[in-house]
């Protein structure tokens, strides 16, 4: 871990609302796993994005607004999430995501295929849509036509507007979870 973590004494002035924001928004949404030490302190991406303020809340806010309010369904949504954190080879975020996941029930099989990367057999035709617009997306280039008319048939243009963003986000926080060596909490 490249970024100490910062305990609850220790934020300045700036990093304080910010901090009581994400620990709200942890406990709402992202709790499924270890994200808060028992210090108090945030781990996980949340620790970087502290570190900074004024991006962390930027990131943050992108964060929630993809999250709070998402209208695709979830497991969509941890497909997308899942593929785009083995791309990155993104310890932490598979971490989260396969216990949200897990949490769900989706099954051991498709956890360990998802996280690395492979498409498992029996998806449902959004879940296979998902996945090939996130693969699409992280190969690079411009989204082939095929793959985004799809999307917007089976999620609408809103929907298939979600997904590329949060295709996008989950890079940003895998780049980030990895740019920083943040760690996978030990389990007991």
């Amino acid at each position: 871990m490249r970024l100490p973590l910062i305990e609850p004494a220790d934020l300045s002035e700036a990093q304080k609302p910010l901090y009581e924001d994400m620990r709200q928004g942890i406990g709402q949404k992202f709790n499924a796993f270890e994200a808060i030490h028992a210090s108090g302190a945030l781990m996980g991406p949340w620790n970087p994005w502290l570190h900074e303020p004024q991006i962390g809340k930027a990131i943050w806010d992108l964060t929630k607004a993809m999250s709070m309010d998402a209208k695709l369904p979830d497991n969509v949504r941890q497909i997308a999430i899942l593929v785009t954190g083995a791309h990155f080879n993104a310890a932490y975020e598979i971490y989260a995501h396969a216990a949200i996941a897990e949490k769900e029930g989706v099954s051991a099989e498709r956890l360990s295929a998802l996280s690395a990367g492979v498409k498992p057999a029996g998806l449902e035709a959004a879940e296979e849509v998902a996945f090939d617009v996130t693969q699409a997306l992280l190969r690079g280039g411009i989204l082939p036509r095929p793959t985004y008319d799809l999307a917007v048939k089976s999620f609408g243009q809103h929907g298939a507007n979600e997904l590329i963003y949060l295709v996008g986000l989950y890079a940003l926080v895998s780049v980030t979870l990895n740019g920083f060596n943040v760690p996978v909490p030990e389990r007991p």
